[in-house]
């Protein structure tokens, strides 16, 4: 039963609005190789930055790199429509799971903002 409902979520969710306008964004932006490319290092940089943050690292190139690649997204209208897609379509897993974890009593620490 549980699965079952599982299986509906998915489905709702992979007909959701945030969905549609993540695999949109992403085809679009996926069209053009400076774009793609871009996108790619933004994607590895953040999570060296991330990692280094974890590590305790509060000075670290990738960072940097980030924040410069970051800024030349902003001026790639498909780049940067891509990462709105993405964040508002992580932004509702983000909240479907908070939603799940509260219902069994789960405490997810550092991972609620």
């Amino acid at each position: 039963m549980v699965y079952d409902t599982a299986k509906l979520l998915a489905n709702e969710m992979k007909n959701s609005i945030e969905y549609r306008e993540y695999t949109a964004a992403k085809a679009r932006a996926m069209e053009n190789n400076t774009t793609r490319t871009l996108i790619e290092e933004y994607n590895k940089l953040q999570f060296r930055s991330q990692a280094a943050m974890i590590a305790g690292e509060t000075e670290n190139e990738s960072l940097k790199k980030l924040q410069k690649i970051g800024e030349l997204m902003q001026f790639d209208t498909d780049a940067s429509a891509y990462l709105m897609a993405e964040f508002r379509l992580k932004r509702m897993l983000g909240d479907v799971y908070k939603i799940l974890a509260e219902a069994v009593d789960v405490d997810l620490g550092p991972l609620e903002a």
